[in-house]
């Protein structure tokens, strides 16, 4: 019952502070309409919003036009990003392991963060062709060098005096990497994973716009092109809503992963753990839970 009080809480929380934003949203609507109506402003620059709403439904109601673009344009983003961040995830625990493997990788991953990732679209797809392959090796190349750096950087930040404490405890090197470092970088590394999935969806667009014949970005070419700006903007509103449902995707991982950053969540898990602790040896509490009840 306490559990769907504080998820009560928390959507109580969201939606009053998403309300102002509504509100000012509803009423610049208004204002927008009828400027271009009046022609202040070139309605083939700046649709007014009924056109992008009648767009809208057009493209997923009346039409469904949308779904199989969205469909692939999700597909290219997550599998980049999945082949990204195992990479990156992978050459940073290397590299916190390893000086000389730091100091041999780090100026090319240095490198290819530095490169302009619209420069690499041409290569890319004369190396992996115009279908799905390119859309996805742009998407991982793009989303790589957050989340290595601040996966290492993560690593690298260790608590110096939990570090003694562990190892005055006599545990291994193994053991000290494992429960002390990577829960405690798991904050940057999750920041990271944060930024390499938008980057993702950068990738695969920006690919999609060079060279496709399915997805997003080239059903935003092909309104751009009749100049359709009502259902441009509305493929760019689906590109938005993509980005959206991936960040908070991962927002929604990350609270429940590193829930002992927040207050709110730590109090569930801890309650949670007090359950099964409960259920498991008979009704008594955990140590954590007598303690905590106590003060």
């Amino acid at each position: 019952m306490s559990d769907r009080r504080s998820s009560s809480y928390a959507l109580a929380y969201w939606a009053l502070r998403a309300l102002p934003h509504l509100l000012l949203l509803l009423a610049l609507l208004p204002v927008w309409e009828l400027a271009v109506s009046t022609g202040f402003i070139t309605s083939i620059l700046v649709p007014p919003p009924s056109e992008i709403i009648a767009s809208i439904w057009e493209l997923y109601v009346l039409d469904g036009t949308i779904y199989p673009h969205f469909l692939i344009t999700l597909t290219e983003t997550v599998a980049g990003f999945a082949i990204g961040a195992a990479v990156a995830i992978t050459l940073a625990v290397c590299s916190a392991l390893s000086e000389t493997f730091k100091r041999y990788v780090s100026p090319y991953a240095i490198v290819l963060n530095v490169t302009p990732g619209i420069a690499l679209t041409p290569v890319v797809i004369a190396w992996f062709g115009y279908g799905m392959g390119s859309k996805v090796a742009l998407a991982a190349i793009i989303s790589f060098f957050p989340i290595f750096v601040n996966a290492l950087t993560g690593l690298l930040q260790v608590d110096r005096d939990s570090e003694e404490m562990f190892r005055s405890l006599g545990a291994s090197d193994r053991q000290a990497f494992l429960k002390l470092r990577v829960p405690a970088s798991l904050p940057l590394v999750f920041a990271g994973l944060k930024i390499g999935l938008t980057t993702a969806l950068i990738g695969a667009v920006v690919a999609e716009f060079a060279q496709a014949t399915a997805g997003v970005g080239v059903l935003m070419n092909r309104f751009s092109f009749q100049l359709d700006m009502g259902s441009s903007i509305a493929t760019l509103l689906s590109m938005t809503l993509i980005g959206l449902l991936l960040f908070y995707a991962m927002e929604f991982l990350d609270d429940r992963v590193v829930f002992w950053r927040r207050e709110g969540r730590r109090s569930v898990v801890s309650r949670a753990r007090a359950r099964r602790w409960a259920a498991k040896f008979g009704g008594h509490e955990s140590p954590e839970t007598e303690a905590a009840s106590s003060k």
